[in-house]
């Protein structure tokens, strides 16, 4: 079977399941019952973002790695301050979505596709996003671990990271 029948299949698999849920949620009040944590806001964003990456792996499209986990860290972030029960993080927090996207990119090329490429450029894209959160974070008063330092620690590692992949490829070049 070819991959666009595979991906009929797949969808046609999933709409009979999201079909039979709806009845089951409607007739069965027990059944309704025991799911309700899960279908609640924000964990059905978790669901959502693993839904859409079973679908990637069943259709075999491991492209739709990057927009699940772009899904589940949103709602992993949702969650966060639903637990804390504040969303003064969101401030700081919306610097982790580029890095939801390196991780996809990492599971994408882990999946099969471009492997080499992916992985670095979603190492890559991981890594500047943590330090533009822990930049934030520390601007913003939301992590304080490094105390009244933070800021120029975390601007000394990033020039540190840049001198560095900038050698690295100066001599990677150079031994080609």
């Amino acid at each position: 079977m070819n991959k666009s029948g595979r991906s009929q299949l797949a969808l046609g698999v999933i709409l009979i399941l999201i079909g039979g849920w709806f009845i089951l949620n409607q007739t069965v009040p027990e059944f309704k019952n025991f799911f309700a944590p899960y279908i609640e806001w924000p964990v059905n964003l978790l669901l959502i973002g693993a839904g859409i990456l079973l679908i990637g792996l069943v259709t075999g499209s491991p492209g739709l790695a990057v927009p699940a986990t772009i899904v589940a860290g949103i709602g992993g972030i949702f969650y966060y301050q639903e637990m804390v029960g504040s969303s003064e993080s969101w401030s700081y927090m919306w610097a982790l979505i580029p890095g939801f996207v390196g991780l996809g990119v990492v599971i994408q090329g882990l999946l099969g596709e471009n492997t080499a490429s992916n992985l670095k450029r979603g190492l890559n894209l991981m890594v500047i996003s943590a330090v533009i959160f822990l930049i934030f974070a520390a601007f913003l008063g939301g992590w304080t671990v490094l105390g009244s330092y933070g800021p120029a620690v975390l601007l000394i590692l990033l020039g540190v990271w840049v001198l560095g992949s900038g050698l690295y490829r100066t001599y990677r070049k150079k031994d080609e």
